[in-house]
């Protein structure tokens, strides 16, 4: 069992954000002991974990709470979690080809520069300012 200050410093999240979590309904609002404390369990860790996660993956807040309402409140209907996914999977397939052509573009802009060079004659800045 965990008081809000002992979760927020095992997650690594600040206090706020678990309030804020709660009144969006990502993490289920806590039982509280008779003086009004917030207590809370091993699954609110598990749960704050899956949330910095997925987030650092890319997902909104929006469909993290999608994603858990199909667990939590099964709510979601079997046609909307597949076009849930389904555009999640092409925003992540755009991303993928975004980041395929950066990584493509600084290789090519570091084969053109042979050696450390003044700033002023930087093969790569002069590029850069032509885009």
């Amino acid at each position: 069992m965990y008081h809000i200050g002992e979760l927020a410093e095992k997650c690594n999240v600040n206090k706020e954000t678990i309030r804020y979590y709660e009144r969006l309904g990502l993490i289920p609002e806590p039982s509280r002991t008779e003086s009004g404390y917030r207590i809370y369990t091993e699954r609110s860790v598990d749960r704050l974990n899956f949330i910095k996660r997925i987030q650092e993956l890319g997902f909104t807040l929006k469909e993290i709470d999608k994603l858990l309402g199909v667990v939590d409140r099964d709510e979601t209907k079997c046609q909307g979690m597949y076009d849930f996914t389904t555009n999640k999977i092409d925003d992540i397939q755009k991303k993928i080809q975004d980041l395929e052509r950066i990584e493509q573009m600084l290789i090519d802009l570091k084969e053109r520069c042979p050696e450390n060079k003044d700033i002023y004659e930087c093969p790569i800045i002069e590029t850069l300012q032509e885009i």
